[in-house]
């Protein structure tokens, strides 16, 4: 069910770069006002309690590469000895996740990095499949863990740039436990104006200039915003029966899912709305990270407004 939120929202997205040829695509807000995004708890367990994220590095991937993408874990949760993140935060974006859980039971999770697997050899080929992504997830912890598989731009995943950019599931049920994971590409020489914009030019529609990467690494940029929609995805409806939009059963829209193309206020079709620009590199950004990294994180349905929520 998660994969078929994350191409739905590939759809989406590619739905927001065709401007003028999608007339279902996001309005001018200005406008248009925007119909209410209802997401409906349908009553499945959710993450609870301490989370590792575990990191499945499938191909190459330099230090510089990975640090981006561990920082931002480490951002997720503003750890009580760590210097404060300035706002806004990669840890104040994710606490619109958190609303969720006053409409259940469960406490919500404190995700915290975990370990690290370097698969720089593809041991299962350059061409993967939706069960060798899960033969890879399993690499990581049997329990209590998001196990993130991240696949380097020279490894082809099914449905990889013509579906979707990355997704999330879990794995069956077992006596070791249970555990959810992630899958993210990284689109930079494969599809860079699909799963990399606004960092490269659109694959569709206006040819708008690419804005400036956080980081300084476009496939990589490109990586966190799925990342980070995947793991929002992965909070709120870990086994395919948590948060989605109501109607959405067969492809549901998510918390990050159903904001696709959004980062900022006054986004519309292929402008990502108002961000950031650091004035020492150009960069754009929405969010500040641990060890003074900055992220464009998308927007988030919050369920008190039932509306795509931006940082700022």
């Amino acid at each position: 069910m998660a994969a078929s939120g994350a191409s739905v929202a590939l759809a989406l997205l590619a739905c927001v770069l065709m401007f003028q040829s999608c007339l279902a695509a996001r309005r001018l807000t200005a406008l248009v006002q925007e119909p209410a995004i209802t997401m409906k708890y349908h009553k499945g367990a959710l993450l609870s309690g301490p989370i590792a994220v575990n990191f499945i590095w499938y191909g190459n991937f330099s230090a510089p590469q990975r640090a981006v993408i561990t920082d931002f874990v480490s951002s997720l949760s503003a750890a009580p000895a760590a210097a404060p993140q300035p706002e806004p935060s990669v840890a104040t974006w994710f606490k619109t996740a958190q609303k969720y859980y006053a409409h259940s039971k469960a406490r919500f999770p404190a995700l915290r990095p975990g370990s690290h697997v370097l698969d720089q050899s593809c041991s299962l080929g350059k061409r993967l499949t939706e069960r060798d992504l899960l033969r890879l997830a399993a690499r990581g912890a049997p329990s209590r863990a998001i196990n993130v598989v991240l696949t380097a731009d020279d490894v082809a995943v099914d449905g990889f740039c013509m579906s979707r950019c990355g997704t999330h599931g879990a794995s069956p049920r077992s006596r070791a436990g249970r555990f959810a994971y992630v899958w993210v590409g990284n689109p930079a020489s494969q599809c860079p104006g699909q799963c990399a914009w606004p960092f490269h030019q659109p694959a569709y529609g206006p040819q708008s200039a690419p804005l400036t990467a956080p980081n300084g690494d476009v496939g990589v940029d490109g990586m966190v915003i799925s990342l980070a929609s995947m793991i929002v995805g992965t909070v709120t409806n870990p086994f395919g029966n948590g948060f989605y939009q109501e109607g959405s059963a067969d492809a549901p829209l998510e918390a990050a899912t159903a904001c696709a193309g959004v980062y900022g206020k006054g986004a519309y079709p292929g402008y990502t709305g108002s961000l950031l620009v650091d004035q020492t590199t150009g960069a754009s950004y929405n969010a500040n990270g641990a060890h003074g990294r900055k992220y464009l994180v998308p927007a988030l349905v919050d369920p008190d407004t039932s509306s795509c929520a931006t940082m700022g």
